[in-house]
């Protein structure tokens, strides 16, 4: 097997695992209620992070997806990875 086709092989698996591994809209919401929680117990608590993950809305790239609010970027995810953005 030649480099190329080997390269080609492996670039085709990762393409192929980043498309099976997308996070769902479940797994950013989970994930922003838990970073919420994290940063501030009394936010946790009363349920900001439920809201807010409630009020993202989900978009899929196939090999990756992000959640945002009014054009704001919250989440990111990407190989079954979710990454929420600090609000800053």
């Amino acid at each position: 097997m030649t480099p190329a086709i080997k390269a080609a092989a492996m670039t085709g698996a990762i393409v192929l695992a980043a498309f099976a591994l997308n996070p769902s809209a479940e797994q950013h919401r989970t994930q922003i209620k838990a970073s919420v929680a994290e940063r501030s117990p009394l936010a946790g608590i009363l349920g900001v992070g439920a809201l807010t993950a409630f009020a993202s809305n989900y978009h899929s790239l196939g090999v990756a997806s992000y959640t945002s609010i009014q054009d704001r970027t919250v989440s990111f995810g990407f190989l079954g990875m979710v990454f929420v953005l600090d609000s800053h």
